[in-house]
């Protein structure tokens, strides 16, 4: 009789203990860790696709373009003594060997005056950002200077001359390239060039009154180049001018030089922009002998931005599950300790399985539509549908709309934090102390004693 009624007294102890109560809390809200990383896993999952896709329609338009040039390139003779020993005459006999080398110019000023027109392609659920930039490009070369590695007037191919332009996107060029130089135009042809990031496209031989020999000598183009996402410029002028408009209204100014702040307009209908570097602003010089620098570092220019990122802000959202789950069980824990209710820990998994629901509908719905409607239906359907759940168990109107405040003001408090940035950890830090002290002020009509 006696060891029954331990048994009894025991197991009644397991039914009410509050300290039991805890741990069993404690390891459901680690076990619902497990479908909540499967839910970041997928969040990741979609994202990747999104990107994937993205980049490919962007392949199949027109990849990001960094223009690099013009750029003068003149071949030079280098001399080397060779000498051999001549068994014969008991002297070395000296062989004068020439090898060809290249200089390269950088013009004396560089304009650029671009227009792109930017609009949306969608495949299937994805969009990503294109843009058809029409660009003008007027400059001058001063004469070169090869004194500054003496190298004597003879030694100059000039009649080998040519003008390079560097480009990471050549697909995307949608006009027949015509550099007109002083009075006559030469046609670009594509260069191989190994190993590089940009791609070349050069001239034929310059003729000699397109030289800037005696006198600077203008030159100007037209380009019309389909890209997506980013327009990068390199300052190759010893002074660069670009001026850039677009009707895109969500621009990100990138690289080693931000646009004048006094021209700068970004509006709803689009934006203007300014540049004006020098070349005292750069890290490298006019001229380069024997090959010509990778100074991508030193690029310029514009990202466009789709707006929203659905992804990122499912994400943001996610991160908070283990509060929203261990904050939702702890209302439960409260509310049953205090009116002495019997909560089944299967009830409580139910509800932390209802709470991960929500990040599959919120990625779901966003997909289709806006964060803001899909956060909305989410948490509306969440919210019913564990208040509902919570009536049939708690018994209690009272009880189940408590439950309906406590989780709408718990969404609607982490989606303010998704929105903030700069005061996103101000506001939660201020959020979290004002549950923790509600909490506070709850658990003290908890009787710890009879545990």
């Amino acid at each position: 009789m006696e060891t029954q009624k331990q048994k009894k007294s025991f197991g009644q102890w397991i039914k009410t203990s509050i300290t039991v109560r805890m741990l069993m809390v404690g390891i459901l809200i680690l076990t619902l860790l497990i479908p909540l990383s499967y839910i970041k896993n997928l969040i990741r999952e979609r994202a990747y696709r999104q990107e994937s896709v993205v980049k490919e329609i962007n392949q199949k338009w027109g990849n990001e373009v960094l223009l690099y040039g013009p750029v003068l390139k003149i071949p030079y003779q280098i001399h080397s003594i060779k000498k051999t020993w001549d068994d014969k005459t008991k002297s070395y006999s000296e062989e004068d060997q020439i090898t060809i080398n290249h200089a390269f110019f950088f013009p004396n000023t560089l304009d650029i005056k671009t227009n792109i027109e930017s609009e949306t392609l969608g495949r299937s659920i994805y969009e990503s950002v294109v843009y058809t930039a029409n660009m003008n490009i007027k400059g001058s070369f001063i004469r070169p200077n090869f004194e500054i590695k003496d190298i004597a007037e003879e030694d100059i191919l000039w009649n080998k001359a040519t003008i390079i332009i560097n480009s990471t996107n050549l697909k995307g060029i949608r006009s027949n390239l015509e550099l007109k130089i002083g009075k006559d135009s030469y046609g670009l042809q594509s260069r191989y060039k190994q190993n590089s990031y940009t791609n070349t496209l050069e001239t034929d031989f310059l003729k000699d009154y397109s030289l800037p020999k005696e006198t600077p000598i203008d030159f100007s183009m037209d380009l019309i180049i389909n890209g997506s996402e980013q327009l990068r410029f390199i300052p190759v002028g010893k002074e660069t001018n670009v001026s850039m408009t677009s009707n895109w209204a969500s621009p990100s100014f990138n690289g080693n030089y931000l646009p004048d702040t006094k021209t700068k307009e970004i509006t709803e209908s689009g934006f203007k922009a300014h540049w004006k570097v020098l070349q005292i602003n750069r890290e490298f010089e006019q001229e380069f002998f024997g090959v010509l620098p990778e100074i991508e570092n030193s690029a310029f220019g514009v990202k466009l931005l789709i707006p929203v990122d659905e992804y990122q802000k499912s994400e943001r959202a996610s991160k908070y599950g283990y509060l929203v789950i261990a904050l939702t069980f702890l209302v439960f824990f409260l509310i049953q300790t205090i009116s002495r209710i019997h909560i089944h820990p299967f009830q409580y998994l139910m509800i932390g399985l209802a709470l991960t629901m929500f990040y599959t509908l919120l990625i779901s719905i966003s997909e289709h539509s806006s964060f803001l409607s899909a956060y909305i239906i989410a948490g509306i359907s969440v919210v019913l549908l564990i208040s509902l759940y919570s009536k049939a168990i708690l018994k209690s109107l009272k009880f189940m709309g408590f439950v309906a405040a406590s989780l709408a003001t718990l969404y609607a408090f982490i989606f303010v934090i998704i929105q903030l940035e700069n005061y996103a950890l101000l506001v939660g830090s201020i959020g979290l102390f004002v549950i923790l002290g509600t909490i506070m002020m709850i658990s003290r009509k908890i009787d710890w004693k009879n545990d």
